[in-house]
């Protein structure tokens, strides 16, 4: 059911509806109590319009009004977001923290990743075993066995949108800080988590690990 969309011109008549009959009571236009309750009708549809918003505000996926209110629920505005985060980024963020129900897998850290904004690509890293991994793969200790990488745009644009940005931000902005804060966050504490940007590598002949480049960890060689 759709919010009432009712105007001035709608409360005049139900005022005018609601009077005695009579020639008293006259409905002409240019009469003095025409003209009054035409002063009194825009009040009444004004409240209907800012009731009808606040159904709007009280979504964290479109409230705007009400943003303050969402971000003190939920510890925001933090460091992740930077000095001054667009109006797009903010419900981003409430909107991850608010559906975020915890987990370890990749398919949940994509998720927690697209809430926020981004897409990526995940990846989960092991040490060189000898029947299991190939040559050119690169060798390392046991810190590849908690090492996974994160695979994201080279610098990931959020543009401005018509209903979702507001007058005097930018047309576009970059980087990917909140990205790397808010997935650091939730990464497991035992865990090294490495950001790579540009394009995801594919997965070598054996199917079984990625092939890493440029990319250095502690204990590892290539």
């Amino acid at each position: 059911m759709l919010a009432p969309a009712l105007t001035s011109a709608d409360y005049l008549r139900a005022f005018q509806s609601l009077m005695p009959r009579g020639r008293v009571w006259n409905a002409d236009p240019d009469s003095i109590q025409t003209k009054a309750a035409a002063g009194l009708a825009p009040s009444y549809a004004a409240q209907t319009a800012r009731s009808n918003n606040l159904l709007i505000d009280a979504f964290p996926s479109t409230t705007y009004e009400l943003l303050p209110e969402w971000e003190a629920t939920l510890g925001l505005p933090d460091p992740c977001a930077g000095p001054s985060p667009s109006t797009q980024a903010r419900r981003n963020q409430v909107v991850a923290r608010l559906v975020n129900a915890g987990g370890q897998s990749a398919t949940y850290f994509k998720r927690l990743a697209s809430d926020l904004g981004y897409a990526i690509d995940v990846t989960n890293h092991a040490p060189f075993r000898c029947g299991q991994s190939t040559a050119g793969q690169s060798v390392g200790g046991q810190d590849w066995s908690h090492t996974w990488s994160i695979y994201a745009a080279t610098n990931t644009v959020v543009r401005f949108a018509a209903g979702q940005s507001v007058a005097g931000e930018s047309l576009g902005s970059w980087g990917n800080s909140v990205l790397e804060c808010e997935l650091g966050a939730a990464a497991p504490a035992h865990t090294i988590l490495l950001f790579t940007y540009g394009d995801a590598p594919t997965l070598d002949d054996a199917n079984t690990l990625y092939t890493i480049t440029n990319v250095t960890l502690p204990g590892a060689f290539a």
